[in-house]
């Protein structure tokens, strides 16, 4: 028996849902426009279905989901496939809104094991869908492997980006010393973190171009180093941490004023 349903999210990103259960099975796919694109992808289902309810309740779901003039019908009905009891309800709750999240990924159901794949933003994200099957389904004989749905990259990046939302992490002046505000700016840095999975992060400490270089260099790697330390006691894996101190060699304002070297003198929080 299988099934799957291709949803979409964003530009040219699918998600698809894969039911598998012995000889039966639905496919549908999708995708949300790219920017600038007149109209949404269509979402298409195809594939097998053990009667007509079946078809007419999965159609149905699909249409309020995403709107009548999106989904195309492919699905073919099978009266001699066998399907288990209850499948017909346990694929309508599954097509649920939070699957819209999933990017560029598939839902498949074999038997009573069900699997999800694909991309989504943070691992809180992930969590939630993965769990909101198990609840959906509501039925002890499932299992739901959510081992294959990753956080894409582009959106940890941008998880960071927006926890720091271009401040400052300070220092007290000419030390590695954070200060009470850098501190507060980490706190927030630090639940971002936890929000990407295992992925490793590369903390990057920068300065101005006042004194030397070597001592700038030198300056940059120490407070990278106390930001690290600063996320591991606030939970941050430090094994996914990694440092570097780029000194004065990377400029984003003009070290002429005041202001230039200001911005200039901070960290930096890359995904790998």
């Amino acid at each position: 028996m299988r099934r799957t349903f291709l949803f979409p999210h964003r530009a040219l990103a699918l998600v698809a849902l894969s039911l598998a259960v012995a000889a039966f099975g639905v496919q549908a796919q999708t995708a949300l426009p790219v920017a600038g694109a007149a109209a949404p992808k269509p979402i298409i289902a195809s594939g097998k279905v053990p009667d007509e309810a079946s078809k007419q309740a999965v159609l149905t779901r699909l249409r309020e989901l995403y709107g009548n003039e999106r989904v195309i019908d492919r699905i073919e009905v099978s009266p001699g496939v066998v399907a288990p009891p209850n499948w017909r309800q346990n694929v309508v709750n599954m097509l649920a809104p939070d699957l819209q999240q999933v990017t560029a990924g598939k839902l498949e159901i074999n038997g009573n094991a069900v699997r999800v794949s694909g991309n989504v933003a943070n691992e809180l994200q992930r969590q939630q869908i993965v769990s909101g099957l198990s609840t959906r389904i509501n039925n002890p004989t499932y299992s739901v492997d959510g081992k294959q749905l990753r956080i894409a990259a582009g959106a940890q990046q941008n998880l960071l980006d927006n926890a720091l939302a271009n401040r400052i992490v300070e220092f007290e002046s000419g030390s590695a010393t954070l200060t009470p505000k850098g501190e507060l700016i980490l706190d927030e840095m630090a639940a971002a973190m936890k929000q990407i999975g295992n992925k490793r992060v590369l903390i990057v400490g920068h300065t101005d171009a006042a004194g030397g270089r070597e001592s700038n260099l030198a300056l940059s790697l120490a407070r990278a180093n106390s930001v690290k330390q600063y996320l591991q006691v606030r939970g941050v894996n430090g094994g996914l941490l990694n440092v570097l101190g780029a000194g004065p060699d990377q400029p984003v304002a003009d070290n002429a004023t005041a202001e230039g070297r200001a911005r200039n003198r901070r960290i930096a929080f890359k995904v790998l």
